[in-house]
């Protein structure tokens, strides 16, 4: 019978993943020890291999996705005939009317004796997946860390932020906030430096297994600081871990920076001294638009843009999700973007820009 295919549980700390590549596709033959795809979070990096030759069926995802431990990725055949169906484990009455039924759900025998163990309601249990052992304890975590939150006790300091990253870019966001005056930085989040050393004189308080305590304690805001120039996936994942822990990212504006009144602003953005945001520009979750920058009238940055020091914006310019714009680029009227370009330094761009397309820094668009 088919065998399940599940992603696998890298890092305690993070049963999230990327997808970063897949190498497979439904109905593809492959070898016991072949690539299957690779997962990736912030600490580490692996391959899915196939366990035995077989036939991908019902592949789940694309890469590109976020994944979480447990979930399915696939089914690996014998032959394309064969047909996943309810063969891991025979559903039998819990916490039912008699003559109901599940016949759409997939589980293995450890996930469905740690349900029953806990009283889970089988029903409500997901069936566009495979129910591993790691999925119904990630569940059961959930529901005690609800059901023993405290509302009354939980203390709360609306003026503490923490800084997510160390690097030139964390430095650059601390002096923001200084300067704002409405927060007090009290640490840096790190994965790559030691609790205790100092950036700009705030301590480092340790890795993002900090957060969940750094909440106990009435901590409710944090800025990302990791500028992903090289990856922005980076900086996507890190504004989902934050959020996943119940902060929140406000939205940070330079006083040297001006905002024209009918420009909409969304939550986590950053924006740096003597930077211009123009009329009507609607700029997206998690934007950076950094020293100098202009961002003309009418533009459309959508979430997690980051445009670099010196970059011009013309008006009417739209600019897709996760778009990197390099320093001192300049930007055509009515030129649009595509998600995940990248714009060399001091370019210039006079027509469109496909999705994850490439300008080499220096050269004019098209050449």
């Amino acid at each position: 019978m088919p065998k399940p295919v599940t992603i696998p549980l890298l890092n305690p700390n993070e049963p999230e993943a990327l997808l970063a590549s897949l190498y497979i596709k439904n109905q593809q033959h492959v070898n016991k020890g072949d690539p299957l795809g690779t997962i990736e979070t912030t600490k580490s990096t692996a391959e899915i291999t196939a366990e035995a030759d077989g036939v991908i069926l019902e592949l789940s995802f694309q890469a590109g996705d976020t994944v979480r431990a447990g979930d399915l990725l696939c089914y690996l055949a014998d032959n394309v005939n064969d047909k996943p169906g309810q063969t891991m484990v025979e559903i039998e009455q819990y916490d039912q009317n008699p003559g109901d039924s599940l016949p759409d759900l997939r589980i293995s025998k450890p996930a469905l004796a740690l349900a029953r163990q806990n009283r889970l309601e089988l029903t409500q249990l997901p069936r566009d997946r495979f129910i591993t052992e790691a999925y119904i304890q990630a569940m059961l975590n959930e529901k005690s860390a609800q059901e023993n939150f405290d509302f009354k006790r939980t203390p709360f300091d609306p003026t503490a932020i923490i800084v997510y990253g160390g690097g030139g870019h964390g430095k650059s966001v601390i002096e923001l906030i200084r300067t704002l005056g409405s927060y007090q930085v009290i640490g840096v989040i790190d994965d790559g430096l030691s609790p205790g050393d100092s950036i700009l004189g705030v301590p480092v308080l340790g890795g993002s297994g900090v957060l969940e305590d750094l909440y106990k304690q009435g901590v409710r805001m944090a800025a990302n600081a990791v500028g992903g120039i090289g990856n922005i996936s980076i900086r996507m994942r890190v504004f989902e871990r934050i959020t996943r822990t119940g902060l929140v990212c406000p939205t940070l504006v330079h006083p040297s920076a001006y905002v024209e009144p009918s420009a909409r602003l969304e939550a986590g953005i950053q924006i740096f001294p003597h930077a211009y945001v123009g009329s009507d520009a609607r700029i997206g979750y998690g934007c950076i638009i950094n020293t100098g920058a202009i961002v003309s009238h009418d533009c459309t940055l959508e979430d997690f843009v980051n445009i670099s020091p010196g970059a011009i914006l013309a008006g009417e310019v739209f600019t897709g999700k996760g778009a990197l714009i390099g320093m001192g680029v300049t930007i055509n009227l009515r030129v649009n973007i595509g998600a995940g370009a990248r714009i060399g330094n001091s370019s210039t761009i006079k027509s469109d820009v496909p999705a994850k397309g490439m300008v080499r820094a220096g050269t004019v668009w098209p050449d």
